[in-house]
């Protein structure tokens, strides 16, 4: 049996395992936790590692068995359930996207407000040929992870009359991004407010996104005008994003849920 904690940001759920129980097999174990149906189910699992120097690493594998960068959400749920097991008000969590540093804002026994340093942002216009539909215009943003912004003005979020999740999955293996990319859809509300999807590498389409949401934000602030502080919405709930200035680090704040503790058959075995 495998010790695992299921944790959601905004309904984008995590299982976060012990790096100690994975023994190399964190392709099998994501396929088959993950699972909606024959597993816990969730959008990926985090492993945790913790290093002779005390401090934490994050391994995220996606649902399908692949590896990311890390995750916003996925870091923001470590973060929770350090903060209701050991009682830390501050958590750095190294990842392969970079360092972030977590601060617990507010707390009430398995749920958190916690505000996340997320790097800075890099944003670029860039356009992708879709078959059928030719040039679709959007930004290339790298928050640690890659992403590709779209902005709409249909409340559908659809692109040319095509649903944003087949343009999703489209872009998403689309041969201009070798590695695959995170697609976002974005309708600016106003200044201050945006409203977004996301198609995730890996998952498909999922509630919500920390790096999703960094993304989107900053390429409506950059793009489109928005504030520097603004709300950015998606099926899950809402997030604060503040980005002070183009070479600052962009601050996430959200809330995060400890959703149950148990053991898992170790199917993958």
């Amino acid at each position: 049996m495998i010790p695992f904690v299921k944790a959601h940001a905004c309904g984008n759920d995590f299982l976060i395992l012990d790096e100690a129980e994975a023994h190399g097999r964190h392709v099998q174990l994501a396929q088959s936790l993950c699972s909606r149906h024959f597993g816990i189910g969730a959008d990926g699992i985090e492993f945790l590692e913790r290093r002779a120097d005390g401090s934490f690493f994050l391994r995220l594998f996606n649902a399908d068995g692949s590896e990311a960068e890390l995750s916003g959400n996925g870091t923001r749920c470590v973060a929770a359930w350090l903060a209701y097991n050991e009682g830390l008000k501050t958590v750095q969590l190294g990842t392969h996207g970079g360092d972030r540093t977590c601060e617990i804002v507010e707390c009430a026994e398995e749920h958190f407000l916690i505000r996340t340093g997320m790097g800075v942002p890099s944003v670029r216009t860039c356009s992708v040929n879709i078959e059928g539909i030719g040039a679709v215009e959007g930004a290339v943003v790298d928050v640690g992870n890659p992403h590709f912004v779209i902005f709409t003005n249909d409340p559908d979020f659809r692109v040319a009359a095509h649903p944003w999740e087949a343009i999703g999955a489209y872009i998403c293996t689309h041969t201009d991004f070798p590695k695959q990319t995170n697609v976002e859809f974005v309708r600016v509300l106003s200044e201050t407010e945006i409203e977004f999807r996301i198609y995730e590498r890996g998952v498909g389409p999922t509630q919500s996104s920390g790096t999703g949401t960094c993304a989107s934000s900053a390429a409506a602030i950059a793009l489109r005008g928005c504030e520097r502080s603004l709300t950015a919405s998606s099926l899950g709930g809402a997030q604060m994003v503040d980005w002070p200035a183009d070479d600052a680090v962009m601050l996430l704040t959200g809330p995060a849920e400890i959703v149950c503790i148990g053991k898992a058959k170790d199917v993958s075995a």
